[in-house]
């Protein structure tokens, strides 16, 4: 049954600019506006993190609008204070919408004496009052199971179907979908099946963490214009790699598209000199100056995902829904046109 309060949104410090997207689309499909919540979130001088609700959210379905990126220790903390000021501020419903979930990578044992910190995070977030998660492409869907509280994994798949079709349109049938490791043939078979595009894989061995012995192209990139899928891109190394390994074999040109940018390190200077056409990422995390500034970096936006997702939560309907064409298109009417 749908709520009968309004759903009201918050925002950390992590990526305003994409709060303020989702709460400009929310007032757009409901035809009223919806506000971020006055709050202060600020720091003591030794960086003791500190939050203040100006807005009465008693009984309120409130949603926290807070990725946990660089810095991920202290984003992380102030989405944890942030639930504890609102059910403490008798809150009916506490929500955290976290584009980025960090820690993600952190989901399993590698080796002896090492922690979960994904089931970690998991606990502290529930510990703290959170009553439902809404994130994006989870780096292991299992992390699902590490919370006894719903937890709702949206896709980038379907908008990054729509911005292929639309950027791509008179090349279609050279694009070939192109996993970087065999873990991630999952998420680029969905994509590939979604714009009816080959699919191949790059599978590479490792002789130590962190360092590439070999790279093999499994599947024929002659000719194709290569789209390597994945779900987070940190120092650039393998990306660029695989690329340089995709025209060597013959392709015709390489893209990427990247949900998570974290980006850090030397990777854009990397992306910026590499052999890839683009880097194409969302914007779950906040864009810093130089990745603005790069070339070959373009951002496409989660915001009109995020803002019906939040409402379809809000009212009781399927957020599923969302992975269909039918569904996601309108919702992108005016950003591309396919």
């Amino acid at each position: 049954m749908p709520n009968l309060t309004d759903p009201k949104l918050i925002s950390g410090n992590a990526n305003n600019p994409l709060a303020s997207a989702i709460a400009r689309r929310m007032s757009m499909h409901r035809g009223m506006s919806v506000d971020l919540l006055d709050a202060r979130v600020e720091r003591f001088n030794d960086g003791e993190i500190f939050v203040e609700m100006y807005d009465n959210v008693r009984g309120e379905d409130v949603f926290i609008i807070q990725p946990t990126s660089n810095p991920a220790n202290d984003n992380l903390m102030e989405l944890l204070i942030m639930s504890d000021a609102l059910r403490r501020s008798s809150a009916q419903r506490i929500t955290a919408v976290i584009p980025y979930f960090g820690y993600a990578r952190q989901d399993r044992r590698t080796k002896a004496r090492t922690p979960i910190t994904a089931k970690l995070v998991a606990n502290m977030l529930v510990e703290a009052g959170v009553e439902r998660i809404l994130t994006m492409d989870l780096h292991a869907a299992q992390i699902q199971g590490f919370f006894d509280i719903p937890v709702d994994n949206l896709y980038a798949s379907p908008i990054f179907a729509l911005d292929i079709k639309s950027h791509f349109k008179d090349q279609m049938e050279d694009v070939m979908i192109v996993s970087p490791d065999v873990g991630g043939v999952a998420r680029a078979r969905e994509l590939a099946k979604r714009i009816d595009a080959p699919l191949s894989i790059v599978d590479k061995r490792r002789e130590k963490p962190g360092e590439i012995a070999e790279m093999t192209i499994i599947g024929n990139v002659e000719g194709k214009t290569c789209i390597i899928v994945d779900d987070i891109c940190d120092t650039a190394g393998t990306l660029c790699k695989a690329a340089e390994v995709l025209l060597e074999n013959g392709a015709k040109e390489v893209h990427s598209y990247i949900t998570h940018g974290v980006l850090s390190g030397p990777a854009v200077e990397r992306v910026t000199k590499s052999v890839m056409k683009s880097l194409v990422i969302t914007d779950t995390i906040e864009a810093t100056g130089p990745v603005e500034a790069a070339p070959n970096i373009r951002i496409v936006p989660t915001a009109p995902m995020f803002a019906q997702a939040t409402l379809n939560i809000w009212n009781g309907t399927s957020v599923s829904s969302l992975f269909d064409n039918e569904t996601l298109g309108p919702i992108y009417e005016g950003l591309y046109t396919v």
